[in-house]
Formats: structure tokens, sequence, C-alpha cells
């Protein structure tokens, strides 16, 4: 039996653009019409949400866990669930859950906690970021070094065979894997996104027609743009597909250095928060330093939630509310090839979020 709700707020931001004096229709978890208020009966019950506009629900393709449940050191469905529910308090209703360099066996628990946390309807969670281990170790960041390698064909097989279904992207360093592991990992439908990177310019446009689609964390563990070596920056700012995820919390990435890279790559920069918990178990171990993590000493992730990277954006690139709520919603959907998602019109998804003035995150309808 169709269920109908209709939801009314002073404006609805649709993904291309706002909407005044209207109210969203949606039946079974789809939109079915943005009407206007006026044609609406006198009788018609509607939710209303005053002082408040109505956005896409934000999508975050990097975040590593929640609730002092780093996922990599509790590998099980009750740590998605949490960060499930931090999520939803910062607007977040979709998200890749990621695990950064480590054992192959911490790996498969990964892919097995997913696995349970949809067998028992869990929602939000779109399947698994693997972020490493096939990285450069003279860009690894707080990655662990002794886990770092060049893996073999057998080795891409085998995670690909175990994690089907599950892993929808791995960031890797183009130079230290062959075309033909792009290749395979390209073949099952995973995006490919380079990071933690030491690669030439030449080495990181090679991997881009080779199927590399994606940047991970521009600017952040990766060879810089220079004048005369242009770098993985470079090369991401230059191609003309390539999009690349950026942190902006004010530590990872210099805001003027976000407008520059927001200039130049216009829609194909997107928002991920990089967000860690606070562990003491497993092989990283994240102490909260102020409005960031660190892991000995080492920058490791960040706090932000997307609704403080929107209000980041406005307030301190100049990046127009519109735009910066697309690089939150509508640019990571299309990078995933979320065809009914990111945008609020007649047959996409209902997963809409609720913000007031202040840009601050209501609630997920």
């Amino acid at each position: 039996m169709a269920t109908i709700t209709i939801y009314i707020a002073d404006k609805i931001f649709t993904g291309a653009n706002w909407l005044s004096d209207n109210a969203v229709v949606v039946e079974n978890e789809t939109i079915k019409d943005i009407i206007s208020i006026s044609s609406l009966p006198t009788n018609q019950k509607a939710e209303k949400f005053p002082h408040c506009f109505l956005a896409p629900a934000f999508i975050d393709l990097q975040i590593y866990g929640a609730g002092g449940r780093l996922l990599s050191a509790h590998p099980e469905p009750a740590s998605l669930q949490k960060l499930q529910e931090h999520n939803a308090k910062g607007g977040t209703f979709f998200c890749l859950p990621t695990v950064a360099t480590n054992t192959y066996e911490v790996f498969y628990k990964c892919i097995d906690a997913v696995r349970e946390y949809w067998k028992n309807n869990g929602t939000g969670i779109l399947g698994l970021h693997v972020e490493g281990p096939w990285i450069n170790a003279s860009k690894r960041g707080a990655h662990i070094e002794s886990l770092i390698h060049s893996p073999s064909v057998q080795q891409v097989q085998d995670l690909l065979n175990y994690g089907k279904g599950v892993i929808k992207m791995i960031t890797l360093a183009p130079e230290t894997v062959s075309a033909e592991i792009i290749k395979i990992i390209k073949s099952q439908g995973i995006i490919i996104s380079a990071g933690h990177s030491n690669a030439t310019y030449d080495e990181a446009k090679e991997g881009f027609a080779n199927g590399i689609s994606a940047v991970t964390h521009l600017y952040n563990a990766m060879s810089p743009l220079q004048h005369r070596q242009p770098g993985l920056v470079g090369a991401a700012m230059d191609d003309a597909t390539a999009m690349a995820s950026i942190i902006p919390d004010g530590y990872h990435v210099d805001y003027a250095a976000i407008r520059i890279a927001k200039q130049v790559m216009k829609e194909r920069l997107f928002v991920i928060t990089d967000a860690v918990t606070d562990t003491a178990e497993g092989e990283y171990q994240h102490q909260a330093a102020g409005n960031k993590y660190e892991a000995n000493n080492i920058l490791s992730g960040s706090a932000l939630t997307m609704t403080k990277a929107i209000q980041n954006l406005v307030n301190f690139t100049g990046i127009e509310l519109a735009e910066a709520l697309r690089m939150c919603s509508l640019y990571p959907a299309k990078l995933l090839g979320l065809n009914d998602y990111g945008k609020i019109e007649k047959g996409y998804s209902s997963r809409m979020l609720v913000m007031n003035e202040k840009m601050e995150a209501i609630q997920i309808l």
C-alpha cells in the first residue's frame, strides 16, 4: 500500500536551484512530485519545517568510524550502526566506511561486517572504501609503513573476490601498481582513486587514462603542484574528467588552497570528512587534538561532519551555499554512479535533509 508524505519548508534546494512556496510529495521513499503549496487541498496534512530548507541528504565517501569504534579495530555491524547514528547528526545518510592500510585479515573482517549489517537490514552503508595498502610509503602520512606494498595480481584478485559487491572504492598509488591490476579492479565496477602517491604528472595522467577516475583528499599525502613538476595535484587539476575529494576542516588544507582548487576543478571537486574517532585499539590509535585527530603525533584524520564542512566552505572559502551542498551530495553521488540521489526531483530518493538558517542539520527525512 502506498504511503504518501508531504514536506514543506521555507525553501527547497533541488540540487540545481532554490524553490520557494513548494512542497515535496514522497511516496514509498521516492519523490513523487514537487508542487506549489497553493495547489495543496486545504485539509491536506503535511510535515512543516519553518525557518528551514530542504536539501538532498549528504554522502560521505571516506569516514573511518565514530563513537570510539573505528571500523578497522572493531569490524562488527555494531560499529557500522554507531557510524550511521553519528552521520545522521551531521546530515549524512549514505557513506563508505573506510579502512586504511592494514592486513588482509582485517580487510576481510570489515567486508564481513558490512555484509552482516546489510543482512540485518542496516541502512546508509553503501559499501567499503579500501584505502591502501597499495600506496607509496613516501606519502604514507599516518598509514603503517610495514604493511604498505605493491600487490601481486593474485593478491588483488583474492581481495576483490572476497569483497565482491562490498568493495566500492579503492585508493592506491598509480606508480605502485601495474596497468593490468588497474584494469582488473576497474572490470569489477570499483572506483579507483589515486592517493598516498608520489606519482609524477605523467604517471598520474597515465593512471587516469587507464581507468583511475578520482583522487583521494586532494593536496594531502601526494606529489604537490610545482612549476617544473606538476605532480598528482597538477594532473588532477589538469584532467578533464577526474574527480577529487577534499577535506575542508582548515587543518588538512588551507581554505585558500580549497578556493583555488574549486576555481579550477569546479564540479569535479567534492567533500569527504576523513573523520576518525578516539581509539586505543588496533593498528591505528587516534587521539583528539583540538578539532582534528593525530596518531603518533601525525595528523591522522578530521573531526568534521558534513554539516561543519558546509559551514566552513561558505564561511571561509566563499563558496556559495548551493555549490557547497552539491559538493556534499550531488557530486559524490555522480562519482558512485547513483543516478537517483543528490537531487530533489521526481523519481529520486526521498532521503532529504532539513537544515536551519544557521546551516545546522535538524533532521534527515
